[in-house]
């Protein structure tokens, strides 16, 4: 006869077996909210919103950029609007004076406006919920780049004119701060293989030597055109060596790496010495790429989490689009297959895992990559990526997951609340303590069932009540007819 089942041994059994897409997480996630613009679409409702969203769990909100517009503000993926800017505040030029930069000029306000956001501010701070700013209101107009090569005292000034008007905000957020370009294709204004403008002067104000730098990179491309089936199978299973005679990294392709994480870390160290001298402490967050693209990106999570209070890693994954971990692999495959026909979809997979170690479950050629999202994923890659930023940063407080699904403004593939769950589940697991989610351009129904639902108090579907713009209600295909009394 066999022995008795002891059922907290079975309970803990069946947890570990599970997949992280299917296994609740022990304890609940804390959501942020971002409050995307146009500011308009949250200041008339606001104490509805953050009501509704207090039930859900959120206790953080991200509002930005600092900007209202002029007309109908309308949105498209190119972050245009029509109409002109409305600032939201007055600047105090004696502020940009004093960091020996220029003040704003030309500055349009909306006294209303300003009221409802000053209002919305500080009903979320009343509730004692974390605030930061998406960028600063104002920015100063350095005199030269010589005074001021990475725009570090135009962003103090107007970060500490900024915190002076939103006494209410705990910090600003710097989008991507220090990014280089990481995409083979030319793609959202660049490739991989060039130095831009901007940059360029950077290098020649840190003394680098540029034209090595440009041999580097140009003896890089070269070998990324002259890649043969079986120089991939030979080595994309041979770990750092064989990356390294893969793609035939000679000193000067490693000057260039080098020379690019430099410029990033003296941009981040230059950003930081004006910040630490603000008269008001603020606490400063970047939103870097993911960790498997972060080194190519300079942002390397290891060297560059020391600047910044919080770090909000870009958990971006749909496909299409732009900066989604879907759309970039498969435009690398389909670039290195351009660049050497000889190579199956599979070697260009294997490119690519050996240069981000990124291998997607499921995927060995561009089509399967249409099927959407296998648990596996989730399991793997969303964990592994959500466990690496923490463990580079060391601290599980100071890691924020960005996460978005697609769509505006990236216009990605969009991901279904499924998906949304899924990920939210296997970053949980892998240690995430709070993420904020970046809507599209504001909330749908079904985002906002799964996120309360993990996270607070499950929403109740009320057209009476609160109800997700981004979402029509129900009532709305009536032709105008009320329900009829129960």
């Amino acid at each position: 006869m066999s022995e008795p089942i002891d059922r907290r041994h079975l309970a803990k059994a069946l947890l570990l077996g599970a997949t992280a897409a299917q296994a609740q997480p022990p304890s609940r996630l804390v959501p942020w909210m971002y409050m995307i613009y146009p500011l308009e679409q949250w200041l008339s409702d606001y104490r509805q919103i953050l009501d509704a969203w207090d039930q859900g769990g959120v206790r953080g909100i991200v509002i930005g950029p600092l900007r209202f517009w002029d007309g109908e503000p309308k949105f498209d993926f190119t972050y245009r609007r029509s109409g002109a800017v409305i600032q939201t505040f007055a600047p105090d030029p004696s502020i940009y004076r004093r960091h020996g930069v220029d003040p704003p000029e030309n500055v349009r306000l909306d006294a209303g406006k300003e009221k409802q956001l000053q209002g919305l501010l500080s009903d979320v701070k009343r509730r004692g919920w974390q605030l930061m700013l998406f960028g600063p209101g104002h920015y100063g107009r350095r005199k030269s780049a010589e005074q001021d090569p990475f725009g570090a005292l135009s962003l103090a000034a107007g970060v500490e004119d900024t915190l002076r008007a939103f006494p209410q905000a705990d910090g600003i957020i710097i989008d991507g701060a220090g990014e280089h370009h990481y995409e083979l294709a030319f793609h959202h204004g660049g490739d991989l293989f060039e130095i831009r403008d901007h940059h360029r002067a950077i290098y020649s104000h840190l003394g680098f030597d540029i034209a090595r730098m440009e041999r580097g990179m140009s003896h890089l491309k070269a070998r990324f055109h002259s890649l043969t089936p079986s120089l991939v199978r030979f080595h994309q299973n041979g770990g750092m060596l064989g990356g390294l005679s893969l793609f035939d990294l000679n000193e000067d392709a490693l000057y260039w790496l080098r020379m690019r994480q430099q410029a990033t870390l003296s941009n981040m160290g230059a950003i930081r010495q004006q910040w630490d001298a603000l008269p008001r402490k603020a606490k400063l967050g970047t939103i870097p790429r993911s960790a498997a693209f972060s080194v190519l990106t300079t942002q390397d999570y290891q060297k560059t989490h020391k600047f910044f209070d919080v770090i909000f890693p870009k958990h971006y994954y749909w496909h299409r689009g732009f900066d989604g971990m879907y759309g970039t692999i498969a435009r690398w495959v389909a670039t290195l297959g351009e660049w050497n026909p000889s190579l199956t979809e599979e070697d260009c997979f294997g490119v690519v895992k050996v240069l981000f170690g990124l291998q997607m479950p499921g995927v060995r050629k561009l089509a399967d990559m249409e099927n959407g999202f296998p648990d596996e994923f989730f399991d793997q890659v969303v964990f592994g990526e959500t466990k690496r930023a923490l463990e580079a940063t060391g601290d599980p407080n100071k890691v924020i997951a960005w996460v978005s699904t697609g769509r505006n403004p990236h216009a990605g593939d969009p991901m279904p609340a499924h998906d949304l769950r899924r990920l939210l589940i296997a970053s949980h697991r892998a240690g995430l303590k709070r993420f904020i989610f970046h809507p599209d351009v504001n909330l749908g129904a079904a985002e906002w069932k799964v996120i309360s639902a993990l996270c607070g108090k499950e929403w109740k579907e009320d057209p009476n009540g609160y109800w997700p713009p981004d979402t029509p209600k129900p009532d709305t295909w009536n032709g105008g007819r009320k329900p009829p009394a129960r």
